[in-house]
């Protein structure tokens, strides 16, 4: 525990000399780095902590955290969440502190709303940090094709960055409505973005019409009874990519998957796309240590040359 207690020590001295703090894990307990702590992690989303149980806690264990950490933060006006997501329906309780009518995500001068305290996850994944950072350096005058947006955080950082346009696919319109509120949180201009709400292993022609595209990103749920499994889903995306991209371009395939390894990410393209080159592994946020690297999130770059539909 003490680990977890420095490092938020550390977070309540940067509130008190900061306006502005862009969110962070404050703790991985996940990656199984730290023996006895695989069952916690921590966020940050000024004001909130956000602490994270995965399975129940030893006897008094969070007690404890609590007394020591009220201290640390009783003049800093922050707030105190705990989410039990060994529990149905992932419970949050308030432990201190009063939550915001509205909390933020915050990313430099980028802010994405945040469903806290309401529902499993946030509606912003710090994992995925890495993937936003590579998108940020190559969006830049190109239309991007974002599946499985959820709520739009790559269309946000891509637009920013300087993208001509980017489409988000989604099944959920209401995620695509919380992204399109991200977009006009930013002030991003209207017609850089589009929002499609369809179910995309049924929607090809739907997917296609707006582009070509010079970026796809596929970042899908691992299994999604109904929508999506990976383990069988995730080729019929790749094998439709040199129609979505007939003037080449790039892919960034993410696996967030432990059972799943880098090896059948790779496998899925050389038998549904051979024609693709791989470009690297994009090494994760340092914020998320892993024993195991095929335990965490996969971020794999692919170069699509000129397809034959383009070339004829």
């Amino acid at each position: 525990m003490q680990i977890i207690i420095g490092r938020l020590a550390l977070l309540a001295e940067k509130i008190r000399n900061q306006t502005e703090i862009d969110s962070y894990r404050v703790f991985h307990g996940r990656g199984r780095t730290f023996s006895g702590l695989e069952f916690v992690t921590v966020d940050y989303f000024q004001p909130v902590i956000l602490v994270t149980l995965f399975f129940e806690p030893p006897l008094d264990w969070l007690d404890e955290l609590v007394a020591h950490l009220h201290p640390l933060f009783s003049t800093t006006n922050s707030v105190l969440v705990v989410q039990r997501r060994y529990l149905p329906n992932s419970p949050s309780e308030i432990i201190w502190g009063e939550l915001p009518e509205s909390t933020y995500a915050r990313r430099g001068h980028l802010l994405f709303n945040l469903h806290l305290a309401q529902q499993q996850n946030s509606g912003f994944f710090l994992d995925m940090e890495a993937g936003r950072q590579w998108l940020e350096q190559h969006a830049a005058g190109k239309r991007v094709l974002n599946l499985f947006a959820y709520t739009c955080a790559f269309s946000v950082v891509a637009i920013a960055a300087g993208a001509e346009k980017v489409v988000n696919v989604d099944m959920s319109s209401a995620a695509l409505n919380l992204g399109r509120a991200n977009h006009q949180l930013n002030q991003l201009a209207k017609n850089k973005s589009e929002f499609v709400a369809e179910n995309i292993l049924k929607s090809w022609s739907r997917v296609k019409k707006p582009g070509p595209y010079d970026v796809v990103i596929i970042d899908p749920p691992s299994y999604q009874k109904g929508s999506f499994i990976a383990e069988k889903d995730y080729a019929k995306v790749i094998r439709r990519l040199p129609e979505l991209m007939p003037s080449g371009g790039l892919v960034l395939a993410c696996l967030n998957a432990p059972e799943l390894s880098e090896a059948f990410l790779k496998e899925q393209f050389v038998e549904q796309c051979p024609q693709a080159i791989f470009v690297e592994r994009i090494k994760p946020h340092a914020d998320f240590p892993d024993i195991d690297p095929e335990q965490q999130l996969k971020l794999l770059v692919y170069q699509l040359p000129v397809s034959n539909i383009q070339q004829t």
